[in-house]
């Protein structure tokens, strides 16, 4: 599945596989994260909602 993150370093935005899907804080405050890989091998997080992240098949 492709997604559409920010690249800090390009200050652009680019259309990357999704190569996993992360969980992050404690019960209750819990943010749920896409993690991406660009061509040259540089790791990039977008964070989106939780019913985006239920919907995901990673």
């Amino acid at each position: 599945m492709k997604s559409t993150f920010y690249d800090v370093k390009l200050r652009k935005k680019v259309e990357v596989e999704v190569v996993d899907k992360v969980k992050y804080g404690e019960p209750g405050k819990e943010r749920y994260a896409f993690k991406g890989k660009t061509d040259d091998g540089r790791n990039l997080t977008k964070f989106v909602s939780k019913a985006d992240f239920d919907k995901t098949n990673l």
